[in-house]
């Protein structure tokens, strides 16, 4: 509706729309606009849980959004339903015996779940690994983010204002478009053709960390050719220039290369075959328990399916995904602190 979609613009403009205008960021509400037209409510940005992990009480009972149970829960119903189909049948339409030779499927189902057991924790590790090493990555672009801005301010004259607005502009620059191009397949760019003239060589059409990239390097030679800064410095801060396209290169590899379909696929039907087939046999045991007890197994396996797939993707949207707006924010302030 009108009014959903004019205060949906107003927080994105009360958010970024005068850091764009002001610092030649990209342009989020456009972006949205012109990406998701249909969905005038989606966001590229997204709120990691911040939460205390000695406090048991909260991360037992608090029930958020992405918490599996709420995916998991119609599931879970049918196959209660189905769990209590399975025992009426045996046990009080065909009155199966103790002696019949269904119940030693539940054999079968002790020597698959140790197999299930390794399937599940290989899952979740691999999904971690991509998450920290998204992580580690963004931990570095800070870093390197810093360290040119503390070089730079150090190399260029107190009076050299356009050379030193230039570079307390375009190194956060890098970190915003590394950010949209991480959550969308486009970048928009806000221009500040007044002061920085060579901001409008960006085109929004092409791979905007590259082209942001190759004009710091590129402000960096000319000043070298022209004797504003020496060789020996150009060196000193060629690995921080290195480190924008090595970071951004982790994480296209992390973002474009997800898990295997084949072995996600598996995993899958690996987990409905096991649950569905686990009341056949353990009724006998358990008897109309299994209605309580297959649900509930059920559970802890897609739990730690759903919770891999939540997090081997760290730059979407979910609430266990890293923050990299925010983290793209801090750059900005820590590198204006530094030039001034």
């Amino acid at each position: 509706d009108v009014t959903g979609r004019s205060a949906w613009r107003t927080l994105l403009r009360n958010k970024w729309g005068t850091l764009s205008r002001n610092t030649g960021v990209l342009s989020s509400e456009y972006l949205l606009t012109q990406q998701f037209p249909q969905f005038p409510y989606i966001s590229l940005f997204c709120v990691m849980i911040v939460y205390n992990p000695k406090d048991w009480f909260y991360s037992t009972f608090y029930l958020h959004r992405s918490d599996t149970a709420r995916k998991l829960f119609p599931l879970m119903l049918a196959l209660a339903a189905y769990s209590g189909g399975i025992a009426y049948l045996e046990l009080e339409y065909i009155k199966l015996s103790d002696v019949a030779w269904v119940k030693n499927i539940t054999i079968v189902h002790n020597l698959l779940g140790f197999v299930m057991s390794i399937l599940l924790v290989f899952r979740t590790n691999t999904a971690y690994d991509r998450w920290w090493e998204a992580r580690k990555q963004w931990g570095t672009l800070t870093n390197s983010s810093r360290t040119l801005a503390i070089k730079m301010n150090a190399f260029l004259s107190r009076e050299d204002q356009v050379n030193r607005s230039f570079y307390k502009k375009s190194i956060p620059l890098f970190a915003d478009t590394l950010f949209a191009h991480l959550r969308s397949n486009k970048t928009q760019f806000m221009l500040d053709s007044i002061e920085h003239p060579e901001f409008e060589t960006l085109d929004a059409q092409k791979h905007g960390p590259n082209q942001v990239a190759s004009m710091i390097v590129s402000r960096s030679n000319s000043l070298y050719q022209e004797g504003t800064i020496s060789g020996d410095q150009l060196i000193v801060i060629n690995n921080e220039l290195n480190s924008f396209t090595d970071v951004c290169g982790a994480c296209e590899r992390i973002k474009n290369t997800p898990i295997p379909l084949s072995y996600s696929s598996f995993i899958k039907k690996f987990i409905f075959i096991y649950v569905l087939t686990l009341p056949v046999g353990f009724v006998f045991s358990m008897g109309y328990f299994v209605i309580a007890a297959v649900p509930f197994i059920f559970y802890v396996m897609a739990s730690l399916e759903l919770i891999a797939e939540s997090i081997e993707d760290p730059f979407g949207l979910d609430p266990d995904d890293l923050p990299i707006d925010k983290i793209g924010e801090n750059i900005r302030t820590h590198v204006t602190e530094i030039i001034h």
